[in-house]
């Protein structure tokens, strides 16, 4: 890539963090896990909001934080007590991978949940995206959180929807095959550079991305006449 191109990269990456974030600023829904920097309650919110609606954990976490407060009150809960609580969320793995974390946890790191998402995607249930967003939303770390709504933005506003060829290094215009996609190791890469390199503000940038994703660049029906950052989306400016 010329430097022209890189600079041209750089700019639009500078862009949309700076609207992305002044439209998260006003448009950001208050939710209770996000009032909060504490590692577990953070993990809890995690490991409900995995396949289940927002309004819906809303109502069931409160519950549950108040039933276990913190992680060494879940640890020595019984496995019966736990699967009480999450009676009604389904995915009913969810709350048995919690508990086996929360012993895992209390025993191996004397209760205290790793803060790099090295060491946080060993224990139970955690996966890569998991282990970034804890590591950025309770400890505020520098690092990208990618889930299918983040994923599904990046691809839209940096890819577009004609598929493109990503690497690291250049867009090309090597159209990838349905038996070929976009590799999500190139889509973390992304999101990597994009992540601001200071904690605050790599938390709001990983709440707003993926809030932008739920909220305005859905996955049937776009509301793209509504997002901030549309004139800098390749997606977007080929639907004006």
């Amino acid at each position: 890539m010329g430097r022209k191109r890189k600079g041209r990269a750089a700019e639009q990456g500078v862009r949309f963090r700076r609207k992305l974030l002044a439209w998260w600023a006003r448009a950001a829904r208050d939710l209770p896990w996000r009032r909060t920097r504490d590692p577990y309650r953070v993990l809890v919110s995690e490991f409900m909001l995995q396949q289940t609606q927002v309004s819906r954990v809303a109502e069931y976490y409160p519950r549950f934080i108040e039933r276990f407060p913190d992680l060494e009150t879940l640890a020595n809960a019984k496995p019966r007590a736990v699967r009480e609580a999450w009676d009604g969320l389904g995915y009913y793995a969810r709350a048995s991978n919690l508990h086996a974390l929360a012993r895992v946890v209390s025993k191996d790191h004397d209760g205290m949940l790793p803060d790099e998402p090295e060491e946080l995607i060993n224990l139970p249930g955690i996966g890569p995206y998991t282990a970034g967003a804890v590591a950025s939303f309770a400890y505020e770390k520098p690092v990208p959180a990618v889930d299918t709504n983040v994923a599904r933005v990046i691809r839209r506003v940096f890819i577009g929807e004609d598929r493109q060829r990503l690497t690291p290094q250049r867009l090309t215009p090597q159209r990838l095959t349905p038996q070929r996609p976009i590799p999500q190791r190139l889509i973390w890469a992304l999101a990597a550079a994009l992540v601001p390199k200071t904690g605050k503000r790599a938390w709001k940038f990983n709440q707003a991305i993926m809030e932008l994703g739920a909220l305005i660049c859905v996955a049937r029906r776009p509301k793209c006449e509504q997002c901030p950052v549309r004139p800098d989306c390749r997606t977007g400016r080929a639907r004006s």
